[in-house]
């Protein structure tokens, strides 16, 4: 086991990020370690105040049910820190450990990996609506990068926005869409046949707009590479019996997993019940995004955005 013990530069870090959280009335301080923590000396530190501790490992964060501090596994040990702490946040919303509006102070190794050398103040309402390119980039794909950036933000629209007051949920299926078709069928009527090609581009902000009303019916959109949508209501007939998902996960979501791992296709499927965007690739989420209230912004990851205090 490895531990990281709480020194006299972790425990002053500590004391000032439970300083700025009182000082700008935070939800919580979030501290991603590296190592298990010593959990008595840093609950004392916490002084009662919501503490959120993220870990590459469930090991690290053995014995944390004991202290009344909150634990969220993150297992990205070869992502970058902030890709890490980004995940961490998203995590902790999924767990009701935060609110999508929460504001956080993060304590972590940002420039040296063998102590806590960083603080941040993040608001998850920006952050959380703000993906980089880098996100979709390292998807091995040959979908571009520009349709899925379009596709990904109507998706995120309709999960924050729902339809006349009302949730909505749907799944996109983007490249491969000769043998995604070939792999479902017309649940029924499809509106969008017979429509020019030019009429059923996603780059076309009218288009989208016609598909947020679509997006009602049941089945799925299926999207060509170059961002034409093919076909609307397909139900998709793959077995999801070699997919593995989480518990909670509907029918739309094992569809949208077994399809992506039929095909080469990405699918993007929209939960009804809460909003959240998840991107499927070869049967396994490689990318959740959880509703904002706020558009998506898509910007390069960098220090520079993020307030930091350094020693």
């Amino acid at each position: 086991m490895k531990y990281q013990k709480l020194s006299s530069q972790f425990t002053e870090f500590l004391k000032l990020a439970i300083r700025m959280l009182e000082i700008a009335e935070a939800d919580a301080v979030l501290i991603f370690v590296d190592g298990q923590p010593e959990w008595e000396k840093l609950k004392a530190v916490a002084d009662n105040h919501k503490v959120i501790v993220a870990a590459d490992r469930e090991e690290f964060l053995e014995g944390i049910e004991d202290t009344g501090l909150h634990g969220v596994v993150v297992e990205l040990e070869e992502s970058p820190i902030l890709e890490k702490l980004m995940h961490a946040l998203v995590e902790a919303v999924a767990n009701d450990q935060l609110s999508t509006g929460a504001k956080v102070v993060a304590l972590y190794s940002g420039f040296d990996e063998e102590r806590i050398d960083t603080i941040s103040f993040i608001r998850l309402d920006e952050r959380l609506g703000r993906l980089t390119s880098r996100d979709l980039r390292k998807l091995e794909t040959s979908v571009p990068l520009e349709t899925l950036k379009i596709v990904v933000d109507l998706a995120v629209e309709i999960g924050r926005e729902g339809r006349e007051g009302k949730p909505v949920g749907t799944c996109f299926v983007v490249g491969d869409h000769r043998k995604v078709l070939s792999n479902s069928a017309p649940s029924g009527f499809d509106p969008l046949k017979g429509y020019a090609k030019k009429d059923r581009h996603i780059g076309d902000r009218s288009v989208r707009e016609n598909l947020k009303e679509i997006a009602q019916l049941d089945g799925a959109f299926v999207v060509n590479a170059d961002g034409t949508v093919e076909a609307a209501g397909r139900m998709l007939d793959v077995t999801s019996a070699s997919v593995t998902l989480s518990k909670g996960l509907g029918a739309r979501h094992w569809a949208a997993a077994a399809i992506s791992k039929k095909t080469k296709a990405i699918s993007i499927a929209v939960s009804e019940s809460n909003g959240t965007v998840r991107l499927f690739q070869g049967g396994e989420v490689v990318l959740r995004i959880e509703p904002s209230r706020r558009a998506m912004k898509w910007k390069d990851l960098d220090f520079d955005n993020i307030q930091s205090a350094n020693d």
